[in-house]
């Protein structure tokens, strides 16, 4: 019972992240997440020490728990290693590519769009990075989704931190466009297509020293 409780805080804490409800630089608070959530605050320890492990918050002796702040060394290394491991999925995926696959795909490139036509700012986030994840949940590689999950909620607060207002749109219709080169089994535009979208991610971010915003995000309803 108690690891799934924990369980279930590291997942809704990495959500309001990814979903940028929670701001790089903001302090967690024991008690308060302990009230949010009706748990012990030794359950929000254990939750918040998990979260630690993947690099979204940092533990600070005698100042608590904050939401990381990834340096632009560490965004860069991050987009490098994502560039590494995508070529690779991307190169296998076309090579056993079948119709259902792509129709998955397609439905979650119009998920995408349906976010940004409702300016759903957090379903948006969620869906963009999603996309990478489904195609090694798709190949049924569980150890590459789960490796892209961690790189992509990394990804998530750089972005937070650094990312251009119209990049969401640019990631989009990139993505349409990897699944048409996949459905062709263009192996070659479809590497091409890959590398090029997580470079122009890395090109739309804006790494100026601007200082993270501090202040805990006012709704804590992490459902």
């Amino acid at each position: 019972m108690e690891s799934s409780t924990t369980s279930f805080i590291v997942t809704a804490l990495t959500r309001a992240i990814v979903a940028h409800q929670l701001q790089p630089g903001a302090k967690l608070s024991e008690q308060k997440l302990a009230d949010q959530f009706g748990v012990s605050r030794t359950l929000v320890r254990q939750a918040l020490f998990q979260l630690s492990q993947n690099r979204l918050i940092r533990l600070e002796p005698a100042r608590g728990a904050f939401v990381a702040t990834p340096s632009v060394s560490e965004a860069r290394q991050v987009f490098t290693v994502r560039r590494m491991l995508e070529a690779e999925m991307t190169r296998a995926f076309v090579r056993q590519v079948t119709p259902a696959q792509i129709r998955v795909l397609k439905a979650h490139v119009a998920q995408e769009k349906s976010a940004m036509a409702l300016d759903d700012v957090p379903g948006r986030t969620e869906l963009l990075g999603d996309f990478h994840v489904r195609m090694a949940e798709l190949m049924g590689n569980e150890v590459l989704a789960q490796m892209l999950v961690d790189l992509i909620s990394r990804c998530s607060l750089i972005t937070l931190m650094y990312q251009s207002a119209s990049a969401a749109e640019h990631s989009h219709a990139e993505h349409a466009a990897i699944v048409k080169a996949l459905a062709a089994r263009d192996e070659a535009l479809a590497l091409q297509l890959m590398d090029e979208h997580l470079h122009h991610v890395e090109a739309h971010l804006t790494f100026d020293p601007k200082a993270p915003n501090t202040h805990i995000a006012p709704a804590l309803a992490l459902a």
